[in-house]
C-alpha cells in the first residue's frame, strides 16, 4: 500500500518535489483543502491537485512537466487558414463557469470527470479573485470550445480545455499564447503529455528545471501578468 504524506493545516507546507513517486508519476501528498491560498502555494512550488469524487484530494508533481512558451505555440496551415476566416469569435473570462463546466463533461475516452464538485467550487472561486481565467470560442453565437487555468507571474497553468467543433480547442489555444505573449507571460504549464499539446507546440521539461522556472517568474506575490479587463487580439 501506497504511504503518502498527509497535507496538514498550513497551506504552504508541501513535502519536497523529489520525493514524488514514480509509480504513479508525480503523486506527492493527499489531503489538506482547496482553499486559494493552498491552491496558489502548491502551484507556484509547480504541484496540482487531481483526484477523484471517491478518493481524498491527490497533490501531484509529474516529472517530467510538459509546457509551451507562448510565442512557441505551434499554429498549423489548416488552422492559419480557419484563424483568418475568422469563423469563431473569441473572448475571454466572460463565462467562467459555462466553461469549467464544458470541460467537466464526461467524454467518450474516460469513464467519469476528475472536475469534481470540489474542484468545481475552488476554481469559480479562484476566477472571483481574479486568479483563474477562462478563454472561449463562440461560433454564431453558441460556445463550442475554451480552455481555463491559473494565471501567476509570468505563467500560465492550464487546467483543461473542450471541443464541441473541429478544431475550436486548438483555436482557444493558439489565440491564448498570442495573447500571453504580448502580455509579457514566459511559460505555460501543459502538466501531462498529450499528442494533442505536442502537435500545439508543447515539449517535456525536467521538473527541476519547471520549478527553477516558477521561482524566476512567479516571484514572491504572486502578482499576475494578466491584464485587470483583459481583451484578446486575433492570433
Amino acid at each position: 500500500m501506497i504511504q503518502l504524506p498527509w497535507l496538514g493545516p498550513n497551506p504552504s507546507l508541501f513535502p519536497p518535489l523529489e520525493e514524488a513517486l514514480s509509480d504513479p508519476e508525480g503523486l506527492l501528498a493527499a489531503g489538506g483543502d482547496l482553499t486559494p491560498s493552498r491552491l496558489v502555494n502548491a502551484y507556484t512550488q509547480g504541484i496540482f491537485p487531481w483526484y477523484e469524487d471517491d478518493q481524498p484530494i491527490l497533490w501531484w508533481s509529474p516529472n517530467p512537466r510538459t509546457v509551451v512558451t507562448p510565442d512557441a505555440v505551434h499554429v498549423s496551415r489548416s488552422l492559419r487558414k480557419q484563424l483568418n476566416k475568422n469563423v469563431f469569435s473569441v473572448t475571454c473570462d466572460s463565462c467562467f463557469e459555462r466553461v469549467i463546466d464544458a470541460c467537466a463533461e464526461p467524454r467518450s475516452e474516460q469513464g467519469g470527470t476528475w472536475i469534481t464538485e470540489e474542484m468545481r467550487s475552488a476554481y469559480i472561486e479562484l476566477h472571483r479573485l481574479g486568479i483563474a481565467h477562462s478563454v472561449e470560442v463562440f461560433y454564431q453565437d453558441q460556445l463550442v470550445g475554451g480552455l481555463y487555468g491559473v494565471s501567476l507571474g509570468k505563467v500560465f497553468f492550464g487546467e483543461s480545455m473542450f471541443s464541441r467543433m473541429s478544431n475550436a480547442s486548438k483555436v482557444a489555444f493558439a489565440t491564448l499564447g498570442h495573447n500571453l505573449a504580448l502580455w509579457g507571460f514566459e511559460l505555460i504549464d501543459c502538466q501531462v503529455h498529450s499528442n494533442h499539446l505536442t502537435s500545439l507546440g508543447a515539449s517535456n521539461m525536467q521538473r527541476e528545471e519547471f520549478a527553477e522556472r516558477l521561482t524566476e517568474l512567479i516571484g514572491s506575490n504572486s502578482a499576475s501578468n494578466w491584464p485587470r479587463h483583459a481583451q484578446l487580439v486575433s492570433a
